[in-house]
């Protein structure tokens, strides 16, 4: 039996609960064994029970009660205090060492984009339980409508990418709440996006924007409208996302939409071909058991 297991990542409110619950019951409805761990000590009861839940080793309410800490200073401090703490971890996984593990994780991206303490969790899975892992990277499909506010939400996915350093994919959440307001080509752009396209429907495109800093065109310091009625910073800013994400080339975004089963299974499908899992399942015996012949 091989041990994989998959991270659903993002910022939030993203729907990360909601698709870790999605493939619970996905999974179960298939007969497949799943184990369900809630890494957020700040995390309400979902449809399914947690397995494994943090909170039995420190919630980050106790903390902000006995320390005097705000959320995030609490979250570190309990992230820090499972890191002191991972034989707790493993014990607790040595319960479901054969189960597939659905791992929920906060929505503070700087568990792992300025504080190490999500990678080395993840380090202690892979090298250590020997895990295959997978991380799914949740961004709301609702960004789609500014297309500046996507290559923001594009860029924390590369960070998140290049920091974790494991097989990942990234998904455009609550998508059923945008299929139906936008046209299939439209939305396709996101799904695969060209950063320097979307930057050119957004406001003045790339090429234009460079002449435009190489002339001192534009607003001065802020203030007043130049010849383009733009930011010069905001717009250099921009382009310099642009230029980053097109540059690394790496990230493209697959639909979720959790109440779909079909779109469940799709990303689940994505998962067990990252993570090997089919490759590592034991052979089944046939249903039908072949009967004995016994000579008279």
């Amino acid at each position: 039996m091989s041990r994989v297991g998959v991270l659903a990542l993002g910022p939030a409110g993203a729907g990360k609960s909601t698709f870790c619950n999605s493939l619970v019951g996905h999974m179960q409805s298939n007969k497949r064994s799943c184990c369900l761990i809630n890494l957020d000590p700040a995390a309400e009861q979902t449809e399914y029970e947690f397995s494994i839940d943090i909170r039995d080793l420190i919630s980050l309410k106790d903390v902000m009660e006995e320390l005097q800490l705000g959320p995030n200073g609490g979250l570190i401090y309990c992230f820090e205090f499972l890191l002191e703490n991972l034989d707790w971890l493993d014990e607790e996984i040595g319960d479901f060492e054969e189960d597939y593990l659905i791992i929920d994780c906060p929505g503070q991206i700087e568990l792992y984009t300025h504080i190490p303490i999500l990678p080395r969790i993840i380090e202690h899975l892979r090298d250590n339980l020997n895990y295959s892992l997978c991380i799914t990277y949740l961004m709301e499909s609702s960004f789609i409508i500014d297309n500046l506010k996507f290559l923001s939400g594009t860029l924390s996915a590369m960070s998140t990418m290049i920091l974790l350093e494991l097989p990942h994919i990234n998904l455009l959440s609550k998508f059923d709440l945008v299929k139906n307001e936008y046209s299939r080509n439209y939305i396709r752009k996101f799904l695969q996006p060209d950063p320097m396209s979307l930057m050119s429907t957004s406001s003045v495109s790339s090429n234009s924007l460079s002449e435009m800093i190489e002339k001192g065109e534009g607003e001065e310091k802020g203030k007043g409208k130049g010849k383009y009625n733009y930011n010069e910073k905001f717009e250099r800013l921009n382009l310099a996302i642009g230029n980053l994400i097109e540059d690394f080339g790496m990230v493209q975004f697959l639909p979720l939409e959790c109440k779909d089963k079909d779109s469940i299974a799709n990303i689940l499908s994505y998962v067990d071909d990252i993570t090997q899992w089919a490759e590592n399942q034991e052979p089944k015996e046939p249903k039908d058991e072949i009967e004995d012949v016994t000579e008279d």
